[in-house]
């Protein structure tokens, strides 16, 4: 079975947490001693309802406050498909949570209220999964059932929806409507909307085509380890371990390593115990190479006819993810793939509205939660490519030296 990954977002209390209880209740993959523990905390809360929301909100301040904070994952799956889902908070104190958990999905999930319609929140998460180059995007209008089923409610909020996504890089949409709550239309279609021809949300998960998300063309092996056993028995074993970003790998191939620009060819492809015929994303392997040559870790593993072209100049967008504003001038930590290097902050060329989508030449710095376009000047050259091109290779963070601490989250362009 192929994995999933999807983030919800949407704005604070349009159910994200709800519908993912509900997904994970109507799919089986909940014990029953943690059903009867939420069960048992919904009457206490003088609750009439299971409150699915509290399968999720597992920190005590989200519970209080019936809010998401923190980035939830959860795990389940069906007969067709195993899911990892990310649950990602709403409100824009949260920002960098929400671009952290939807940074490696799939697909992107917007929750938006059937009564309140499209909100500023929904409209800027639907930027930042744009920005994210999420290659799917799933609008749910939920909670039909306090709109009486409406079908013209419906109507106007997609017709809505589709007109801001035209604004926006967004290769896939689908509208569904539904009831978190109720269950309608979330794994089994809805008595109550006859009207919507559609699949629920359960089928459009379990079917939506991801295998052509991932680039197959582009070999990009980052290195992560050099694996020398130095036992008796496998005493001349040189491996190089790491992470497939894209592109297939086979014997026999001809590949070039970078920085040092030396060649060779793949001798095999270690995967475990086993030989394997060819790797390709996300398999975590070893490649041993027909030449000894110096490869360490931050070292890439490419075609010699399509390669990265290495630099120390990167212009990128940035996530910035604390209250010390990034200025030009500032000096940070830069982890890309597996490779570290240093970086000095150049220019910080615009700060993006993700309301509006204008671009404020005049910002000259970005604070907590704000998006701009930033240039970069590196002590080492990095093998980037553009983030809409390749989501591994042309996203990096940024590091506070000092602290250790992730300060941004950056994506070529």
């Amino acid at each position: 079975m192929d994995l999933l990954r999807f983030a919800t977002a949407g704005s604070v209390d349009d159910g994200k947490s709800t519908l993912i209880g509900r997904l994970l209740l109507d799919s089986k993959a909940i014990f029953e001693d943690q059903l009867e523990a939420v069960e048992a905390t919904s009457r206490t809360k003088g609750f009439d309802y299971t409150d699915l929301a509290l399968l999720t909100d597992g920190l005590r301040s989200e519970r209080e406050q019936g809010i998401t904070i923190d980035v939830a994952y959860r795990y389940f799956a069906t007969p067709q498909r195993k899911f990892i889902i990310a649950d990602t908070p709403g409100h824009v104190q949260y920002t960098r949570n929400m671009v952290t958990g939807a940074s490696t999905a799939d697909l992107g999930l917007v929750l938006v209220d059937a009564r309140q319609g499209l909100t500023e929140q929904s409209r800027r998460h639907a930027v930042i999964l744009s920005l994210l180059r999420v290659p799917h995007l799933v609008l749910a209008v939920n909670k039909m059932d306090l709109v009486d089923w409406d079908e013209e409610t419906f109507n106007r909020i997609r017709q809505e929806f589709v007109q801001f996504a035209q604004r926006l890089n967004v290769p896939d949409l689908a509208v569904i409507p539904i009831s978190a709550l109720q269950g309608d239309n979330v794994v089994t279609r809805s008595e109550n909307m006859p009207w919507f021809e559609g699949s629920s949300l359960m089928h459009h998960l379990e079917n939506v085509h991801i295998a052509s998300d991932r680039d197959l063309r582009d070999v990009r092996f980052p290195v992560q380890y050099v694996v020398r056993p130095k036992s008796d028995e496998h005493h001349d074993y040189r491996g190089y371990a790491g992470r497939v970003a894209s592109g297939v790998l086979k014997p026999g191939d001809e590949v070039l390593v970078l920085p040092s620009g030396l060649t060779s060819k793949i001798a095999g492809i270690d995967l475990y115990d086993e030989e394997v015929a060819e790797a390709f994303p996300p398999m975590s392997v070893v490649v041993r190479l027909e030449d000894d040559l110096d490869v360490s870790r931050g070292d890439m593993i490419c075609r010699v006819r399509n390669a990265p072209e290495p630099t120390q100049d990167i212009d990128a967008m940035v996530c910035w993810m604390t209250r010390d504003p990034l200025r030009p001038g500032r000096k940070l930590a830069i982890k890309h793939t597996t490779r570290s290097a240093r970086a000095l902050v150049k220019d910080v060329q615009y700060r993006l509205d993700i309301n509006t989508l204008h671009r404020d030449l005049e910002a000259g710095e970005l604070g907590l939660n704000e998006i701009g376009r930033i240039r970069l000047r590196t002590t080492q050259q990095l093998f980037v490519d553009p983030y809409e091109q390749n989501r591994t290779t042309g996203s990096f963070i940024l590091i506070d030296e000092a602290t250790g601490t992730t300060v941004g989250a950056g994506m070529t362009n």
